[in-house]
């Protein structure tokens, strides 16, 4: 079976401001836990970071599956971001949050993101916005992966589409040829940082 979760302040998860990356390791912990501590996990995005950052500290783990991780191994980083973006959110500035978070920590082109804001679509994201201050503190805290994280000794597979931005796609090839016995999967059916769900479940039923 497979199971997923909110993390913090996204869907139907609470939230405890002042989250670190360390806490939300701990609430992948217990989610582990609480399906009986036999898995893998598959994380995307932000969720891939912390995947890796949590096998690091010792959460159990059977194989690990990280799509598209945007590790930026120092490069391009603002160590403000989070505070600008906390104090948007506090603003009730929400949008702008998003918007910010999209161009700045993403590095979405300006155009494409106020594309957005004009459509309406970054309306239906407000609801995370407080989650981009988590994604970024975590981003920036392990920015480059740590020795720890790049010795754990589960198998890992790092996947990203052969359609998607550039840093990802520099992101993931940098991973993959520092993390010693990582194998990277280019999944043609993943395109622009949107995982394919058939294909991403076919390259993990292969490997386990």
């Amino acid at each position: 079976r497979a199971v997923t979760y909110d993390r913090r302040a996204r869907g139907s998860s609470g939230d405890a401001r002042g989250s670190t990356p360390e806490r939300e390791a701990e609430d992948l912990a217990a989610v582990i836990a609480a399906v009986g501590g036999d898995v893998v996990v598959l994380g995307h995005s932000s969720g891939a970071v912390l995947t890796l950052f949590a096998a690091s500290l010792g959460v159990p783990m059977r194989a690990l599956f990280l799509s598209e991780p945007p590790f930026l191994f120092g490069e391009q980083e603002d160590v403000d971001l989070a505070d600008r973006l906390q104090a948007l959110v506090d603003a009730g500035s929400l949008e702008d949050a998003v918007a910010t978070f999209q161009i700045e920590g993403v590095g979405l082109p300006r155009e494409m993101v106020e594309g957005m804001r004009a459509a309406g679509q970054l309306a239906g994201l407000t609801a995370l916005a407080q989650s981009t201050v988590y994604d970024t503190l975590l981003t920036r805290q392990v920015s480059t992966p740590t020795k720890a994280m790049l010795g754990v000794s589960q198998p890992v597979t790092i996947m990203r589409g052969e359609q998607t931005f550039p840093v990802l796609i520099t992101a993931a090839d940098r991973l993959a040829n520092v993390l010693e016995g990582a194998e990277l999967v280019i999944v043609p059916e993943s395109v622009m940082h949107r995982p394919d769900p058939v294909a991403t479940a076919r390259v993990i039923r292969e490997r386990l």
